[in-house]
């Protein structure tokens, strides 16, 4: 599946008082990177709690912070979904800035009923639109 890339400019608000982006800030990006790859192909996730009775969730997250981004960096966060199972997706995700790679995770995304929160299969018309 093609890497979906989705930049982002480093805002003041995201630094700690060394202007560096603060650890728990690159898992902002990460989510929003991956709501923005869904949306880019079809999936609105309101949507799917609505319609579906779907509901993605983080089960996992591992990252290795490498190098820091700092305040007014462009970066671009790139996502791909690496592994698709029945009940969940896995996405690699890297942060980079230019060529350097500053940041990676992997996260665990499970489908669930949205009404009593239990794993569900992931309907079969999203599957195909990851594909």
């Amino acid at each position: 599946m093609p890497t979906f890339d989705w930049p982002i400019r480093v805002y003041y608000e995201d630094t700690d008082v060394a202007g560096v982006v603060y650890y728990a800030n690159y898992l902002k990006f990460f989510e929003r990177a991956r709501t923005e790859m869904l949306r880019a192909k079809g999936v609105e996730q309101d949507i799917v709690i609505r319609e579906q009775n779907s509901l993605f969730v983080v089960r996992s997250v591992t990252v290795d912070y490498i190098s820091p981004a700092r305040f007014n960096d462009l970066i671009v966060v790139q996502s791909e979904i690496s592994q698709l199972k029945k009940a969940s997706l896995i996405f690699t995700q890297n942060i980079c800035r230019e060529s350097q790679k500053l940041c990676k995770a992997t996260v665990t995304i499970a489908c669930l009923n949205a009404e009593t929160l239990r794993p569900k299969a992931i309907p079969l018309t999203l599957l195909a639109q990851f594909k």
